[in-house]
């Protein structure tokens, strides 16, 4: 999909910006900006977006995205009911390249610093001790003022440029110039199939809410995803299978039609070709890593 240009708003004095958000869900608009972006879930569980990647998202995690690597985060259904209970916390920082200055990158000493913003043009999800040690510095970075703020972010920087406990996150990169249009009409489409995904949706149903007929809208929407809409629409009704399955709370059969699937077997046929595991193989997986010790 064709993201939105976002600004982030960042103060003249300051070498980057660092925020702590508490609210009860996230927005969800598919965007883009030239900064990269260190993100750490504190607390919330949904569906994260990044590049030509659907995944679930859950507390603990951390990214890193480069530069125009567009991404969104989606919370789970529950986080739209207005339940007090329920909440996202996290931590975001946001900095540009060249933010310390352009000859830094040229410096012998700072040579890894190019090497990890080419490989966070790719996405990078954090693993490991180098997960723990970044969430603390991060928290550290929110109250952090003058030089002590510098030594900090050079820390993360440090951490994250001389680590091998991370995971690519997409397959390609995409750079993107927006067009208001498409931002519009792609923002509609995706927010209405996360909002309907357990339902049928039909392509005359989700052609007329991008404002084109059948024919154009699946030749628009291969042009902007690189994939079909029902290609999408699988992936999105498999990660909310993933959850619901490591959640261990209903029968996998029950779990298939509550996430928009009309039989067992084609169930275990599309999460097979998505996760190249069967339901049963993933739960054990999941089940595995979370007796590992921390």
């Amino acid at each position: 999909m064709k993201p939105l240009f976002h600004k982030v708003p960042v103060k003249p004095e300051s070498t980057f910006s660092v925020r702590h958000d508490v609210k009860s869900n996230f927005v969800g608009i598919w965007h883009y900006h030239p900064e990269l972006e260190l993100h750490y879930i504190i607390k919330g569980e949904g569906v994260k977006f990044i590049g030509d990647k659907i995944s679930n998202f859950s507390p603990g995690e951390i990214v890193l995205l480069g530069e125009n690597l567009p991404h969104t985060w989606r919370s789970s259904d529950e986080y739209y009911q207005n339940n007090p209970e329920l909440e996202i916390e996290v931590i975001v920082i946001h900095f540009l390249p060249d933010c310390l200055g352009k000859h830094i990158l040229s410096l012998p000493e700072a040579y890894l610093l190019p090497k990890l913003f080419e490989k966070a043009k790719s996405g990078m999800d954090i693993k490991g001790e180098t997960r723990a040690k970044i969430a603390e510095l991060m928290r550290a970075a929110l109250n952090a003022t003058n030089l002590e703020r510098i030594v900090i972010f050079l820390s993360i920087l440090q951490i994250l440029s001389e680590t091998t406990e991370f995971k690519q996150i997409v397959t390609q990169q995409n750079v993107y110039q927006s067009n208001e249009m498409d931002v519009v009409r792609l923002n509609r489409v995706y927010n209405y199939t996360l909002s309907n995904y357990n339902k049928d949706i039909t392509l005359e149903e989700i052609a007329s809410i991008g404002n084109l007929s059948v024919t154009s809208f699946c030749r628009y929407f291969k042009l902007m995803t690189r994939k079909t809409y029902y290609d999408f629409l699988i992936e999105i009704r498999i990660s909310h299978a993933c959850r619901a399955l490591v959640e261990d709370k209903l029968p996998t059969e029950m779990i298939c039609f509550d996430c928009g699937f009309n039989n067992v077997s084609n169930f275990y046929r599309h999460f097979k070709k998505v996760t190249r595991l069967t339901p049963l193989e993933y739960k054990r997986k999941y089940l595995h890593k979370s007796k590992q010790p921390a």
